[in-house]
């Protein structure tokens, strides 16, 4: 059974830095690309950032400069640095493959960006 345990959000100021973990199970990870997405209210889930089996990563426009995506394949984690955080980074975010359509998603963790 695929599952996603995300963790490490919280409120922050802008400006600041958090740091999201995601343990993953049921599948191959260390093979698998893996992707960090978010959903903020109202709107709809939005890929943030990717990281394949090579450790090549891809961004969103919005976070590139900020984020950093990153994997520890003895762990089955991908992790999410946050830097710079704005409030347009607020969202629930969750992690989950970005080479097969995802079929189930773990609870998120939330992440507000707010003074």
């Amino acid at each position: 059974q695929v599952q996603f345990v995300e963790s490490g959000g919280g409120l922050v100021q802008p400006g600041g830095s958090l740091r999201l973990s995601c343990a993953a199970s049921g599948f191959i990870f260390s093979g698998s690309v893996m992707a960090w997405y978010r959903q903020a209210p109202g709107k709809q889930r939005e890929l943030v950032a990717t990281i394949n089996k090579f450790v090549s990563t891809t961004y969103a426009d919005s976070v590139k400069g900020r984020f950093r995506i990153s994997r520890d394949n003895a762990k089955n984690t991908v992790y999410l640095q946050m830097n710079s955080l704005k409030p347009e980074d607020t969202a629930v975010y969750y992690c989950n493959r970005a080479d097969r359509i995802p079929t189930s998603w773990g609870q998120g963790t939330q992440v507000t960006v707010s003074s």
